[in-house]
């Protein structure tokens, strides 16, 4: 079988079924690293969500109402099929993200063990016996939140929509979902396509590409009740907004500017390696990126060389033509921000080891040397292959350095491991890994970010997605009625 042959949904969005929107609009989906039209998918409108919500909220009930083992074998059975058709949804990967092959095995493989570990949730223990001053039971139960808006990035489309969609199934709720357009195939049909063949009742996961009229729409529908946003710090705050004035939850998972910290006495090569790799890897667009590397100065020079040598071997170019470690930037618009950063960079004094050029999309791996901490490719995410590289004089100056920004999702430490216990320790950040470089996660951790990096929310682990996508109950329970003086 093939699971995203096109006649099923080109101009279509899904319901539970596959249907046209209400105002027949669609829109091209496009492969970046050479501008073919991959197909064409429906673009809805808030009319659409609108009628989505209500269908969503009726499904719902129902489905909250059913036994954890019929909500986990459809979790199961989603993941079976995500093994199963692996490298057709991979194919979809590499072809509408810019993926290499190996990112793309990552997802499905995420994906797959996101849907166990969600099967395993829908029967994981949700509630306390409490202690009470009255005769009674006592008890906090924790009950689905109701209707979950999903609104998911393109960098790791398929994840970063799963990281949300499965635990809020598994624990009883009901699915908007709006993927970015330019990943609505491998971060919306196939989630859509995965659940209709595993059995999921028709109503519970609604695909609602489109653009920001549609983001607003599945925010302020009356029947969502959580809103779970992965994307741009700028857009998070104006979501976080929303969703105070309507008394709404908000789970947000925002950009980030991560620093790799590279002790003295540290092993250069394996450290270039894992640097490399934290500012490369998907051509730099992931909120985990290591968008500054600081190295200590005795090393420093050493360093920035093997660095740039790395960066000008590795292979860039089209990932389903051929093996390559980069692929393009997503769109033009993003590689004309990455590159305006390059350049203000080197204007304002940088030293250009590596890259900085670019034939079409594709960017070529960046070192900048010579940065200072006011430079712009050093001062803001860059979401693209930029490495800027600091010196630093002691393990206090590295500390400073890591914690003077307005992000704290990751922060890789390489080196001694009792003085980089003493910089996890003092650095805010949601995240740290101890020899190892920023970008890391596994379905059953808890996985979020401090300050611009996020509100503290966090998606991973029967905890944090118990917290995310349910309700805190309070019941009582007595023998017989309770008497009054009234």
């Amino acid at each position: 079988m093939t699971l995203l042959d096109a006649g099923t949904w080109t101009g279509k969005i899904f319901d539970g079924g596959w249907s046209d929107p209400a105002a027949g609009g669609a829109f091209d989906v496009v492969e970046p690293a050479t501008g073919a039209t991959l197909g064409r998918l429906g673009t809805a409108t808030a009319e659409d969500v609108t009628a989505a919500a209500a269908r969503a909220a009726a499904a719902q009930r129902d489905w909250a109402a059913r036994t954890y083992e019929e909500r986990a074998a459809i979790l199961r059975k989603a993941g079976r099929l995500f093994e199963e058709h692996a490298a057709e949804i991979q194919g979809w990967i590499v072809r509408e993200a810019g993926s290499i092959p190996p990112k793309a095995q990552l997802e499905t493989h995420f994906a797959e063990n996101l849907c166990y570990e969600a099967a395993a949730l829908a029967s994981h223990p949700q509630g306390l016996v409490l202690p009470s001053a009255q005769p009674r039971w006592s008890l906090a139960r924790r009950r689905p939140a109701g209707v979950v808006s999903v609104i998911a990035p393109f960098n790791f489309p398929l994840i970063l929509s799963m990281r949300s969609v499965a635990p809020a199934l598994a624990l009883g709720n009901a699915v908007l979902l709006k993927p970015d357009p330019r990943t609505a195939v491998c971060g919306g049909v196939v989630l859509a396509r995965v659940f209709e063949e595993a059995g999921l009742p028709e109503g519970l996961l609604h695909l609602l590409p489109g653009g920001a009229d549609v983001g607003e729409a599945v925010i302020a529908a009356p029947e969502v009740r959580v809103v779970s946003f992965t994307g741009s710090t700028a857009a998070g705050r104006k979501i976080g907004e929303v969703c105070g004035r309507l008394l709404k939850r908000a789970h947000l998972e925002l950009g980030g500017n991560n620093a790799l910290i590279v002790l003295p006495g540290a092993d250069v090569g394996k450290a270039v390696s894992a640097g490399a790799w934290g500012s490369f890897l998907h051509q730099g667009q992931i909120c985990m990126t290591t968008g500054r590397q600081l190295v200590h100065e005795s090393l420093h020079d050493e360093y920035v060389a093997a660095l740039a040598d790395k960066a000008d071997k590795l292979p860039v170019g089209d990932p389903a033509a051929g093996q390559v470690a980069l692929g393009p930037i997503i769109d033009r618009r993003q590689l004309e921000h990455v590159d305006g950063l390059v350049k203000g960079t080197v204007a304002a004094g940088a030293r250009l080891a590596a890259g900085g050029t670019h034939e079409g999309l594709f960017y070529r791996p960046t070192v900048l040397a010579d940065v200072t901490p006011d430079m712009p490719a050093y001062a803001q995410e860059v979401f693209g292959p930029v490495a800027p590289v600091v010196p630093f004089a002691t393990v206090d100056d590295a500390i400073a350095l890591a914690a003077d920004s307005e992000y704290g999702l990751s922060l890789g430490i390489l080196g001694d491991v009792g003085a980089a216990m003493r910089v996890a320790d003092v650095v805010p950040t949601g995240l740290v890994h101890i020899n190892d470089q920023t970008v890391n996660d596994e379905p059953v951790v808890p996985f979020g970010g401090l300050a611009a990096s996020g509100n503290g929310s966090r998606f991973g682990g029967p905890d944090a997605n118990i917290e995310a996508f349910t309700e805190t109950q309070w019941v009582t329970v007595r023998g017989e009625i309770a008497p009054y003086p009234f």
